[in-house]
């Protein structure tokens, strides 16, 4: 963000919450030079902004780290600008974007374009994902010295798999000098065979090429397996079947250095929303039976899911209004997540505290951000919510470019109302509509 000393605002009326460093209270917030100064019985001094929470939850924002913003290259899709948009209207106050853009993000020259476009936009942090191959290709690494150096918090060629169990064994090698965890899309192309969705008793009825759940599977015993060989650290995207659970849970009671991400479709939907939702169903790994959906709940419940991210993958409507088999994969998420996962405390699966930790402090630890935090001295990066309250999803349009989600039209509970970055108001439910 850009340089904003000077600046100072009073949030009054809140409870604050934030359960990786057990702060629970009500009362204010004072915020100075885009860091929490001090919260609880404290009143406004000298000039400064006032914010009335209502009562509302004040949590640290929340931290995605697995986005995708499109720029360069597929503006038609989404900016960073928009994408940045999205994210805070979804309380999220800090973003990783993954490198499958136009040029790919495989040179330090593109990471810093992107950081500079951002701190441009001055809405969301955004944290770019540098490719393990260069253009994606799976032939070459990338300089991942130098990608870190320009600003890169972590490596994947997401989209498509590390091709290579040799390239990922490099690449988990390399990346230990800088610190740097590898971040794979677990798929075998050879076993999903061009499908489109989950193979089951749905693609049979829908006349739709299936992709099996050992495709992830075969690729997720791959990677724990180079990892055991080689060192380094593994972040594995998107799980989504009750194998890949279940092998990462096993490794991680192996001291394993593998740390795993779900999205909101996955515990949410099964592949039967494809009768109901179409093309705004596709995304690969493709939503599964009821079984995995359960177990991927299961993962979060124990912890072998670290966190949750939203894949965000916009497209253009021209692009998902066509035959399923031709259209993209892939849905928006940044504005929806969070209501999403709340229906996991509603349910009893997960406690808000759990719930709010997956959410922002623990992202932000696995890639080593300065960010998921609400003490004093912190960043001011804070989303305050209504758990109770309701909208409906896409009512007003969305904050995204693109319109390709299957919870459209839903009324959902958990309303963001503000969000504040480094300090300052980005987003106010009240102040500004979808454009």
């Amino acid at each position: 963000m850009r340089d904003r000393e000077g600046e100072s605002l009073f949030v009054r009326n809140v409870r604050f919450f934030d359960p990786a460093e057990g702060v629970s209270g009500f009362g204010n917030v004072l915020i100075r030079d885009g860091r929490v100064e001090s919260l609880g019985n404290v009143s406004p001094s000298g000039t400064v902004r006032e914010i009335d929470g209502n009562g509302g939850l004040l949590f640290p924002g929340f931290v995605d780290l697995h986005a995708h913003f499109r720029e360069p290259g597929f503006e038609y899709k989404e900016t960073i600008a928009s994408g940045s948009h999205a994210a805070v209207a979804g309380g999220f106050t800090a973003v990783c974007v993954m490198a499958n853009t136009d040029p790919v993000n495989d040179t330090a020259d593109v990471t810093r374009a992107i950081l500079e476009r951002a701190r441009d936009v001055g809405r969301a942090r955004v944290f770019p994902i540098g490719a393990v191959t260069r253009g994606l290709g799976g032939e070459h690494l990338t300089e991942m010295g130098r990608l870190s150096e320009a600003g890169c918090i972590a490596f994947s060629d997401d989209g498509k798999p590390v091709a290579t169990s040799r390239m990922l064994r490099r690449a988990l090698e390399y990346s230990r000098l800088f610190a740097r965890p590898v971040i794979d899309h677990c798929e075998d192309p050879e076993l999903s065979n061009r499908g489109v969705m989950n193979e089951g008793s749905v693609s049979s009825e829908l006349g739709l090429s299936g992709i099996p759940n050992a495709s992830e599977e075969v690729c997720v015993a791959r990677d724990l397996s180079v990892l055991e060989a080689s060192g380094g650290r593994l972040h594995v995207a998107h799980l989504s079947t009750a194998g890949a659970v279940r092998m990462v849970r096993e490794a991680k009671r192996r001291n394993l250095p593998v740390t795993a991400e779900t999205c909101p479709h996955y515990f949410s939907l099964t592949d039967e929303a494809v009768r109901c939702h179409g093309t705004h169903a596709k995304m690969n790994p493709p939503l599964r039976r009821e079984e995995d959906r359960l177990a991927v709940i299961e993962g979060l419940k124990d912890g072998t899911i670290d966190v949750i991210a939203t894949d965000h993958a916009p497209h253009a409507s021209h692009e998902k209004e066509q035959e399923f088999d031709r259209a993209p994969f892939g849905i928006i998420g940044l504005e929806t997540a969070f209501s999403v996962s709340l229906e996991l405390v509603r349910e009893g699966h997960l406690t808000l505290a759990e719930l709010v930790y997956r959410l922002s402090a623990r992202p932000a630890a696995i890639f080593g951000l300065p960010v998921g935090r609400l003490v004093p001295g912190g960043l001011a990066d804070l989303v305050l919510v209504d758990l109770s309250g309701e909208w409906k999803a896409g009512s007003r349009g969305y904050f995204s470019k693109s319109r390709n989600s299957p919870y459209t039209g839903s009324v959902m509970k958990g309303k963001i109302l503000r969000t504040i970055v480094g300090g300052r108001l980005v987003y106010d439910s009240e102040g500004e509509g979808c454009g």
